[in-house]
């Protein structure tokens, strides 16, 4: 996690040469304690906090964009004229630090306090946000901010709150990461921000007409503007006997407890489904030591995303690992303490894990009235056919930039910068044409896959590099045109990658492809 004290580098306080600065290249240095990162833009020299306040990426190693410098790990980035975060996953900022250039000499000094936002959205007596997620968590950062000083009411069903969710899957199951790093925030931090945090209770209705919500005990919140960020819900394939086992989902904090409560009991493990969570729950038991069947459908895991090729190398990847796959069947009952599988064949397991995908919870917003279609459908300001309510996360069916076709993309960091889009809209501060590029990242043991870009129906797929050494950077292209790309190591050719989909550079992404 972020916090660490890392100092590497110059002496800023002391002065480095403009000379020795070149241009968009990031030099890390030191203030005292505090790691610095410096970059040079022109004749002008910024320094910023040089680990990204998500989980203390090295800013050093990654991209420079106009005025702002891209993580290496996750793709938060921050302003370099104010350290502040711009884009999550990293909600605050690293601090900025004043330079002064005297004779060709740079030099940093210590760092300086923010200053308080103007006050902001005034006519606006509450924001509710229905769902308590790592989207609303996003968007009560940036209001808060921003100088939005009206009541934030932030309602989950879950007891946690906001959680880190994809360390549910990785180093937390893993036994890798303590259950202190997994909240975002913690009550500290939404009682120092001044949010109404209401966990553990269902919003059951929503009275546009009076601009209300009421939970489940009873209780009415009123809006000015409502966020609706309910997320998805696992889906459970109808498997006879299934209700008869001990068998777990995962999509929240106390779903992993009860996994590793599991865990803790047993020995061997089921997972059905080869899907991204399905096979990083595999990775994290085995981690545990426990011995670990996959069954799916499939011939080759995550095929329909990554390609045979990336497909079987992360099955090689976990077959190595000790991961055992029975691919191309399916479970069809469960019965006698055995999973009976589609070929006949029957598995002995302590307990299952399903990771067989998830629909978009709209229930609520279906009984409200709101225009769903396999999500809430929204504009490219996040705003539903209620243009009090904004629909962001796994739940919102939004114009996906590069084709404007209507989707819904279920990756977490989406759903945090979607918040924030929605959040500016709010306060009814200026925001640029949707440009917004899905990113996500997966680990399997020690191979670490990012992928950048939307593809679902890709015609080509280009390698280049050598994918067992981990050195590789994939295209998925679709007549001609790059649409996603998956790098393995290559951290800062993923970043170019982003900022290239972002501005629809097709040339650059070629470029990246050795395509051109």
């Amino acid at each position: 996690m972020a916090g660490q004290s890392d100092v590497s580098g110059p002496d800023l306080t002391q002065g480095i040469a403009l000379a020795d600065l070149t241009p968009d290249s990031p030099v890390v240095g030191h203030v005292g304690d505090d790691a610095v990162v410096v970059v040079r833009k022109g004749e002008e020299v910024f320094a910023i906090g040089a680990r990204c306040s998500h989980y203390g990426g090295p800013l050093e190693e990654g991209l420079v964009v106009g005025d702002s410098i891209h993580c290496p790990w996750h793709h938060a980035a921050f302003s370099l004229r104010t350290g502040e975060s711009v884009s999550a996953p990293a909600l605050t900022g690293t601090g900025c630090y004043p330079v002064t250039l005297e004779d060709g000499t740079v030099r940093v000094g210590p760092r300086k306090d923010a200053a308080e936002p103007a006050a902001r959205g005034e006519a606006l007596q509450s924001i509710v946000m229905v769902g308590a997620g790592a989207a609303a968590a996003a968007a009560a950062e940036l209001l808060r901010h921003e100088g939005y000083r009206g009541k934030i009411v932030m309602i989950g069903a879950e007891e946690s709150g906001p959680v880190d969710r994809p360390n549910l899957s990785k180093d937390y199951l893993a036994g890798e990461a303590p259950e202190a790093w997994i909240p975002l925030g913690g009550d500290e931090r939404w009682n120092e921000l001044d949010v109404h945090l209401v966990t553990g209770v269902e919003v059951s209705a929503i009275d546009r007409d009076a601009q209300t919500v009421r939970t489940a005990t009873g209780e009415k919140f009123a809006y000015d503007a409502l966020l609706f960020a309910t997320g998805a819900e696992p889906v459970l394939p109808p498997i006879e006997g299934l209700s008869e086992v001990d068998h777990f989902t995962l999509r929240s904090l106390n779903d992993t407890s009860r996994i590793i409560e599991a865990a803790e009991a047993g020995q061997r493990a089921l997972v059905v489904g080869a899907g991204f969570i399905g096979l990083e729950v595999a990775a994290s038991l085995r981690n545990r030591e426990l011995d670990v069947t996959v069954v799916a459908p499939d011939s080759v895991p995550l095929e329909k995303v990554l390609g045979k090729e990336l497909g079987r190398l992360v099955q090689k990847t976990h077959e190595a690992n000790g991961v055992n796959f029975r691919l191309g069947r399916t479970v069809e009952r469960f019965a006698e303490g055995k999973a009976h599988l589609s070929d006949g064949d029957t598995l002995d397991f302590d307990f299952v894990v399903l990771g067989t995908g998830v629909r978009p919870r709209v229930s609520l917003a279906e009984e409200a009235g709101l225009n769903v279609d396999n999500g809430v459908v929204v504009d490219e300001n996040l705003r539903s056919s209620d243009p009090a309510i904004f629909a962001v996360g796994d739940v919102a069916r939004f114009p996906e930039p590069s084709s404007n076709a209507p989707a819904r993309v279920e990756h977490w960091v989406l759903a945090q910068r979607l918040a924030q889009r929605a959040a500016r809209v709010i306060l009814d501060l200026p925001v640029e044409p949707l440009l917004l590029v899905p990113f996500f990242w997966s680990r399997h043991f020690d191979l670490n896959l990012k992928y950048v870009g939307h593809s679902t129906d890709y015609d080509d797929i280009v390698i280049r590099g050598d994918l067992d050494e981990r050195d590789a950077i994939v295209g998925y292209l679709k007549q001609g045109r790059v649409e996603a790309v998956v790098t393995l190591g290559r951290a800062r050719e993923s970043l170019r990658a982003e900022q290239a989909f972002a501005e629809k550079d097709q040339a650059t992404l070629k470029s990246l492809l050795k395509l051109d």
